[in-house]
């Protein structure tokens, strides 16, 4: 099973409910190197996030909740995933391009 950005997503969601989430598939710029898979794309991956949960930890045990439950997905062929610990942002303080436009009524 080849993984995606949006597979990596949802099991992060699951796992510790971020407030901030960004995976990208940074696969097809490592073509060429170790652990380059013969498809752009499923080995090489960006995680920018915030969670609560993450509230206190030093950067190597945020960095180990962001990769336990990746777990499954690293032995099945994921081979970098660089990770970006994001500040905390309160849903109120969401830059409005970022929240869901208001509903119009008619």
């Amino acid at each position: 099973m080849v993984a995606t950005a949006e597979d990596m997503a949802q099991v992060l969601r699951a796992a510790l409910a971020p407030t901030q989430l960004e995976v990208l598939d940074e696969s097809a710029a490592h073509a060429g190197h170790a652990g380059a898979g013969p498809q752009p794309y499923g080995t090489h991956f960006r995680v920018r996030i915030a969670s609560p949960q993450f509230t206190g930890l030093s950067r190597v045990a945020q960095h180990r909740l962001v990769y336990d439950p990746l777990r499954q997905m690293i032995t099945q062929g994921v081979h970098a995933i660089a990770i970006e610990v994001l500040p905390p942002v309160h849903p109120a303080a969401t830059p409005s391009s970022l929240q869901a436009p208001p509903s119009q009524s008619s």
